[in-house]
C-alpha cells in the first residue's frame, strides 16, 4: 500500500518537474525564433510589439492579444510598442509620428482606438498630416498643443528610435514580436497567439 501511494506521488510530481524542461526543448532557434542581435540584449526583459495603424491583422491584435499581454505578462517584463513606417507610403511615416505624438500628449489609449477604427471601420482615407490632426481634436486634443508635439525633439526623437529598432528587427511584416532586442518570434510555425506569447514570455527569461 504504501509502495502504491508513493507511485502515485510519483506520478503527480512528475509533470510538474518536466514540463518546463519540455516547453522550453520544443522552441528551436530558425522554427520558433531567430537571433537578430548577437550582441547584448536589452538591460531588461522587454517584449516590443511591432505594427502598423493601416494593418488590420494588427487591429485585432490590439483588441485580443495586447490586452491580453498586459493583463498576465509575467513580472518584470515590460511590454511595449514600435510603430512601423513601411506600410502606407508616405502616409506610413506621418502615422509613426501620430502615434509618438499620442504618447506625448498621453492621449494613446483613446487616439490609438480611433484611429484603427478610422481606417478599417470607417474606411477614412488619410492624405496629410492635417486629416490626423482632425481625428486627434475630434478626440479632445487641442489643435495646438498636437502642433507643438508634432515637430517636437521628444516625438522626432521616438520616431528616429522606432525606425532605428525596425531596421534592426529585419521585419517581413506586422504584427510582429521583438523580445529583449534579441528575439524576433517567427510565426510561421505557430499555431495560436497563446503559443506566440508563451515563446516570447519563455525568450524574455532567457
Amino acid at each position: 500500500m504504501k509502495k502504491a501511494l508513493l507511485m502515485a506521488a510519483a506520478l503527480l510530481l512528475a509533470p510538474l518537474t518536466i514540463a518546463p524542461v519540455t516547453a522550453a526543448a520544443q522552441y528551436e532557434e530558425g522554427v520558433h525564433y531567430t537571433v537578430i542581435n548577437d550582441g547584448p540584449g536589452t538591460a531588461k526583459p522587454e517584449i516590443m510589439e511591432f505594427f502598423s495603424f493601416y494593418c488590420p491583422h494588427c487591429y485585432t491584435f490590439s483588441q485580443t492579444v495586447v490586452p491580453k499581454i498586459m493583463a498576465e505578462k509575467p513580472e518584470g517584463i515590460a511590454f511595449n510598442q514600435a510603430h512601423v513606417d513601411f506600410i502606407g507610403k508616405e502616409m506610413g511615416v506621418e502615422m509613426s509620428r501620430a502615434f509618438a505624438i499620442a504618447h506625448q500628449l498621453n492621449v494613446a489609449e483613446k487616439v490609438e482606438p480611433a484611429l484603427f477604427s478610422a481606417l478599417h471601420d470607417k474606411k477614412q482615407h488619410f492624405t496629410n498630416r492635417n486629416d490626423i490632426r482632425a481625428l486627434f481634436i475630434a478626440n479632445g486634443v487641442d489643435g495646438k498643443a498636437f502642433d507643438a508635439a508634432a515637430e517636437s525633439f521628444m516625438v522626432q526623437a521616438q520616431m528616429a528610435k522606432m525606425k532605428r529598432d525596425t531596421e534592426n528587427a529585419k521585419l517581413t511584416g506586422v504584427p510582429a514580436l521583438v523580445v529583449n532586442g534579441k528575439y524576433r518570434v517567427e510565426t510561421g510555425a505557430i499555431k495560436s497567439y497563446d503559443e506566440l506569447l508563451a515563446i516570447a514570455y519563455y525568450l524574455a527569461k532567457k
